[in-house]
């Protein structure tokens, strides 16, 4: 398992440790939901926001690539512009080839893993999507009303798993819930 401590804190990188984790601790997650109700949401979001923040300079996401290998990524319409400038292709050729509207005028790339992800790195980086710079959406206020959402992620990221971890021992979930 690949571990790597910072602050006295171990994370893991290991994604075969995470998935295995993420289906290990489904119903323990599933109280920590509940659990989570019953924080204030602003101390909550300034201790997700601590934890990320240290979180997400230990973990080197080009090291992983597994949101962009594994998630469908939105993309809005003004993003579709710039990226085909980046590329040099009309936009018709970047709506036909990389990108496809939904019925409801949604856009988003039309392959997982994404269509710009060579050797766990984004190869349009400068141009990626908002969706793209903003997951695992950590860094946002709100962490109690999202925290479904981000559950849905946990065994797929290690930031998330390693951040909803600490928040776990921080918030004294383990121990209110004797897990």
């Amino acid at each position: 398992m690949q571990e790597f401590c910072l602050k006295s804190s171990y994370y893991t990188t290991d994604l075969s440790f995470i998935a295995s984790e993420g289906e290990q601790k489904e119903d323990e997650n599933d109280h920590f939901l509940r659990f989570i109700q019953r924080q204030s949401g602003a101390e909550l979001d300034e201790a997700v926001h601590r934890i990320n923040k240290e979180v997400s300079n230990a973990v080197d996401c080009t090291e992983c690539g597994n949101c962009c290998s594994s998630l469908m990524i939105n993309v809005k319409a003004e993003e579709i512009g710039p990226l085909a400038e980046h590329l040099k292709e009309p936009e018709s050729k970047v709506l036909e080839m990389y990108v496809e509207e939904s019925l409801a005028g949604n856009y988003f790339i039309n392959a997982i893993p994404c269509h710009f992800l060579k050797e766990k790195k984004c190869t349009v980086y400068s141009r990626r999507f908002s969706e793209c710079r903003d997951f695992p959406h950590l860094h946002k206020s709100g962490f109690k009303e999202r925290l479904l959402g981000t559950l849905l992620h946990y065994g797929r990221c290690p930031i998330i798993y390693n951040v909803v971890e600490q928040v776990k021992i921080e918030t004294g979930f383990l121990i209110t819930e004797g897990l």
